[in-house]
């Protein structure tokens, strides 16, 4: 009889740690993890046309581009480093830029805050949604902050005439091979709405495809009103594609409509698109070559002094590990003659330039 209860009670205890252990394993959530990355550039920049060393008169260096604003100098880019802590459900991200490349990108931001370039919580309560709060780098366009992420180290106009980045809520919903992101957000480029304009608020919107690996399509959208009542819309298409194992294409053309309040009413729209073209050549694991050509027609002047430009800009990529070294070349062609002489009196439809960058990232 005692062997009997004693076989019974080692088959209950046997049974419950089994049951205890699956139902641990079951519930067990995966450990949370933290991940720091981080990345800096320097550059060298020569301008063809020779500049006179101004930065009012009429195009500082003749550069119309983000971040290369300078003539026959080394210059320094930005240290960044990023953060990223997850959960299994919980992700949080802060990624901090700084120096004259952070301090252009935050453009609207005063001293500490400029250095922020993300800082964001996400929720995933399934795995199909994903709700975020904070402020995070657009989703509109082809190219990047970060200069490790780019493949030619000058901007594009596109680029450069926004947005930069957006401060507010968004759901992302994936199914499949397709994304669909909505969300809202403050005008672009303000972590916070000047006073009076509270109101004021942007509809950011984002369809993506994903066919393979090797092609992925990105429709993208920002409307609303920006911090001085402008109604701006903007319509962005990315494509991605790896035609073969060495040869890529990328292609990125963006519309921008917008109407200036007058008064009460707004005056009739204005608009702006560009069209830029990327062909990627990567014959080794260390050598890579970039031919961007970008045309930017803007008949209205709301963001150049001409009414278009055509930009060509041929890019070496040579990496060893983290490293990244590009020389670069240069040639920007506008419809009037805006560009600098190095007389400091006349002007020229055109303007090259030639850049050495150092990128290390981590």
């Amino acid at each position: 009889m005692l062997r009997t209860i004693s076989f019974s009670l080692i088959t209950t205890l046997v049974s419950f740690s089994a049951f205890s252990q699956a139902d641990s394993t079951k519930s067990a959530a995966p450990a949370p993890t933290l991940a720091i990355t981080g990345s800096a550039d320097v550059y060298y920049r020569y301008a063809f046309n020779k500049p006179p060393n101004t930065t009012t008169i009429p195009i500082p260096y003749n550069n119309l581009t983000s971040f290369t604003g300078t003539h026959d100098q080394v210059k320094l880019g930005m240290a960044s480093v990023k953060l990223e802590h997850k959960t299994a459900k919980v992700d949080m991200v802060a990624d901090l830029g700084f120096g004259p490349r952070a301090k252009e990108f935050s453009y609207n931001d005063d001293g500490i805050t400029q250095a922020i370039k993300q800082l964001y919580i996400s929720y995933s309560p399934t795995s199909w949604l994903k709700l975020t709060g904070g402020t995070w780098a657009t989703h509109v366009g082809y190219e990047v902050l970060d200069a490790y992420a780019n493949r030619n180290y000058s901007m594009s106009y596109m680029f450069t005439n926004g947005p930069f980045s957006h401060t507010g809520l968004r759901a992302d919903f994936t199914a499949g091979k397709s994304g669909i992101m909505i969300g809202v957000s403050n005008p672009t480029d303000y972590r916070e709405i000047p006073k009076g304009k509270e109101s004021n608020k942007n509809l950011i919107a984002q369809y993506s495809y994903a066919a393979s690996d090797n092609f992925k399509v990105f429709l993208n959208y920002v409307g609303g009103k920006d911090a001085s009542d402008t109604k701006v819309h903007q319509y962005d298409l990315v494509i991605n594609s790896k035609i073969t194992s060495i040869f890529g294409v990328g292609f990125n053309g963006t519309v921008n409509q917008s109407s200036v309040k007058d008064g009460d009413d707004y005056a009739d729209s204005k608009t702006w698109w560009g069209s830029a073209l990327y062909l990627n050549l990567d014959p080794k694991p260390w050598f890579g070559l970039t031919l961007r050509g970008e045309y930017f027609k803007d008949k209205d002047n709301v963001k150049l002094p001409t009414t278009s430009v055509f930009a060509t800009t041929l890019s070496a990529n040579f990496k060893v590990d983290g490293f990244t070294f590009i020389p670069e070349f240069r040639l920007d062609n506008a419809k009037d003659e805006i560009f600098l002489k190095s007389d400091g009196t006349n002007f020229s439809k055109s303007t090259g330039s030639f850049i050495l960058a150092a990128i290390y990232s981590f």
